[in-house]
């Protein structure tokens, strides 16, 4: 099982950003996957989340409205398109799954500066 995410890097406040994180070694249309993220000094937290066939997300109340998460089973890659950005949303964003045991990508490293 590989989970690999790229897309991350230094934007400025207000820009965009879209993560991407291609999977493999599993079904992937079988399981939802998450994004998470992690900032200095906090815990880690839940993002967003998309059912297996892409039909329910849910997010954390301080990305709706300026994240969306969406995946590509052919492509086995679930994506998280990220406006609006805020100094805030800096963290290392990780993909998540589940099958008997977490899994998680290496991270990409999200930076909102000015």
């Amino acid at each position: 099982v590989q989970l690999v995410e790229s897309g991350g890097g230094l934007v400025q406040p207000g820009g965009s950003l879209r993560l991407s994180c291609a999977a493999s070694g599993f079904t992937f249309s079988s399981y939802a996957m998450s994004w998470y993220r992690q900032a200095p000094g906090k815990e880690r937290e839940l993002v967003a989340r998309i059912t297996s066939a892409g039909d329910s997300t849910n997010y954390a109340d301080s990305v709706k409205g300026r994240f969306t998460i969406s995946r590509d089973n052919a492509k086995k890659t679930v994506y998280l398109q990220m406006a609006s950005l805020k100094p805030e949303d800096t963290a290392v964003y990780y993909c998540y799954f589940n099958w008997w045991q977490d899994y998680w990508g290496q991270g990409t490293q999200v930076t909102v500066s000015s």
